[in-house]
């Protein structure tokens, strides 16, 4: 697992169609911010969802402020999920970025 910023982030995802982010946030969470085109899979039901990561070159993930998706990357590369990024700071550092939000 790799830790990298927002701007690493979305600028990957950017240029690679074939990468995912993925917010580890709970719905209501992400009912109130959310990254456009994120996946919405909850920590709480990460392990029964990993099937929906499968065809992804990259899988960038994302919480509140950066522990909930490391904790989510860490578990996806002991499954054997190649190419995972931990977005530092979460959607706090994102927003805080200037980088796409919605409402």
């Amino acid at each position: 697992m790799q830790s990298v910023t927002p701007f690493q982030a979305h600028e990957i995802l950017s240029k690679k169609p074939t990468a995912i982010l993925v917010d580890v946030r709970e719905p209501d969470e992400v009912a109130e911010i959310s990254v456009p085109d994120a996946k919405n899979i909850p920590l709480s039901t990460f392990s029964h969802r990993l099937n929906e990561l499968a065809g992804y070159s990259d899988v960038f993930f994302l919480c509140q402020s950066g522990g909930r998706s490391a904790r989510a990357a860490m578990f996806a590369e002991s499954v054997g999920v190649k190419n995972i990024y931990n977005i530092t700071g979460g959607i706090m550092s994102w927003e805080m970025a200037g980088l796409p939000v919605q409402q």
